[in-house]
């Protein structure tokens, strides 16, 4: 059974964006009576010059394999 779409497929785009998906993958995950690594810490050294590979591009490509593996633990 896979779980609702939201938040699992609600882009993020932002800080914003990137906490409610977090708070809501933890409610889903605390409704599961399961447990999953805390998500990767938010980014404290951007420099905002807009850089190739900025450190918020890492973050959100984190973000989204700390999503997948969600994901994983409730489809189970």
């Amino acid at each position: 059974m896979k779980p609702a779409a939201e938040p699992f497929d609600a882009p993020v785009r932002n800080l914003a964006e990137a906490e409610a998906m977090i708070v809501a993958v933890r409610v889903r995950l605390d409704a599961a009576g399961l447990s999953l690594r805390e998500p990767p810490p938010v980014p404290t050294t951007c420099c905002g010059r807009g850089c190739n590979g900025c450190v918020w591009e890492g973050y959100y490509a984190a973000l989204r394999y700390w999503r997948e593996d969600a994901v994983a633990l409730l489809v189970r």
